[in-house]
């Protein structure tokens, strides 16, 4: 049983840091565009919301990696949502 907790903790850990890594290609395309049009604020802005909730509760439960793992989804994310706001107040 032991091992499959391992396995179980080592997928989490990577669906975390695949979790945080998705928001990079947005920042990149962001960057290079210069334009948030096509992207939505709301969306960003409801997964930042839900990746604060979920690092709170991490606290409440003491589980660290969740804290780790979503705490890197909130820089990736909150850069996302910040050039959003940052392109469209620069472009209106």
């Amino acid at each position: 049983m032991a091992i499959v907790n391992m396995l179980i903790e080592l997928a989490f850990s990577m669906a975390l840091l695949v979790n945080a890594a998705l928001f990079v290609p947005q920042i990149i395309r962001l960057y290079k565009v210069k334009d948030s049009k096509e992207l939505s604020l709301l969306t960003f802005g409801g997964f930042l919301t839900i990746q604060l909730i979920t690092v709170m509760h991490g606290f409440v439960v003491s589980d660290y990696l969740l804290v780790f793992g979503f705490s890197l989804s909130i820089l990736t994310c909150g850069l996302t949502t910040w050039l959003i706001i940052w392109y469209r107040l620069k472009n209106p």
